[in-house]
């Protein structure tokens, strides 16, 4: 017995919290967490890749396609669009501004867009300047809608300046984090 008494005060006196520490009762308020799963932690990795990257790859791929139109521009015959262009400024301006001038302006325009959202310099200027192209870019919704949605529905070029809305919501993301808005996770 007396080894049994000097076993128990040593463990005591090694850790006094050994004996006083109280079991955790189950209904605590502290959640269990299950540990996270392969998946779970896979969609965390690529939700934190995507905050910090997508508004950079937006900006650099809008920044790309409107440098591409743009260039196409200055080389007549090579724009799809080259007509619809100047069709649309000539209307926009009552006929004072000539079809090769609408053309190279619309040219140096999307270029300047184009390069500021590729490159990140003079960003808001270029948002600016991508604002009142949209004005431009859009119209022939407006101006031409009887030969861009005959009765079938849209023709190719109809659909060509549709998908200028996304191009317009691309700007307004990338607008609104050039004035300071933050995609953010929700543990952040």
């Amino acid at each position: 017995m007396s080894s049994a008494r000097t076993l128990t005060s040593t463990v005591s006196k090694r850790h006094p919290a050994a004996r006083t520490s109280a079991p955790v009762p189950s209904n605590t308020f502290a959640p269990s967490v299950p540990p996270a799963s392969m998946v779970d932690r896979a969609l965390g990795g690529l939700a934190s890749v995507l905050t910090r990257y997508s508004i950079t790859a937006l900006r650099i791929s809008l920044g790309l396609v409107f440098l591409g139109f743009g260039v196409l521009k200055f080389f007549p015959g090579m724009s799809p669009a080259a007509e619809l262009a100047e069709r649309t400024i000539g209307t926009l301006t009552f006929g004072l501004v000539g079809p090769t001038a609408a053309l190279l302006l619309t040219a140096i325009m999307e270029t300047v867009i184009g390069l500021t959202l590729v490159t990140g310099l003079f960003l808001r200027t270029g948002l600016v300047i991508l604002a009142a192209a949209l004005v431009g870019i859009m119209s022939p919704v407006v101006l031409f809608y009887g030969e861009l949605f005959p009765a079938g529905g849209p023709t190719l070029t109809g659909q060509y300046v549709l998908k200028d809305i996304v191009l317009a919501c691309a700007g307004a993301v990338i607008g609104a984090a050039a004035l300071g808005a933050r995609l953010r996770l929700p543990q952040e």
